[in-house]
């Protein structure tokens, strides 16, 4: 299992927990920031079965309605959304030794935005640096 840093919103959390993050990934890829009706036991032709597949659809629909009803479930953006890939850039840019001024014009962030991101991406790489929370 691997440890991440910025951990997923709590409903794509439960699906990885569940069925696995790649199954997370391709849900929230698909619907992320909708909201979606998952029955209890979705069926083979049930769009969630067809992107995870049967098994993968059915703990899922286990988990989110109890077996009982279906239920209506806000699926988050996750990694997938604007400020994820947004940072992925920012990063990516950080890492290739850009300035924070060229990055900012770039990404239409701030200078400060971008200092921020480097002292994060620096402290996560510094095992000797504590985490407070």
């Amino acid at each position: 299992m691997t440890i991440r840093a910025d951990p997923l919103p709590q409903v794509l959390a439960d699906i990885a927990r569940i069925a696995g993050e790649e199954a997370a990934r391709r849900v929230a890829g698909a619907v992320g920031g909708t909201r979606v009706y998952i029955p209890p036991h979705p069926g083979p032709d049930h769009w969630l079965s067809q992107l995870v597949g049967q098994e993968a659809a059915r703990r899922i629909g286990e988990h989110f309605t109890a077996g009982l009803a279906g239920a209506r479930v806000d699926i988050p953006l996750g990694e997938t959304g604007f400020i994820a890939s947004q940072q992925a850039r920012i990063d990516a840019m950080i890492m290739a030794g850009r300035s924070d001024r060229d990055i900012a014009l770039a990404c239409r962030y701030t200078e400060r935005g971008v200092r921020k991101r480097r002292a994060r991406l620096k402290a996560m790489r510094d095992s000797r640096q504590g985490r407070l929370f």
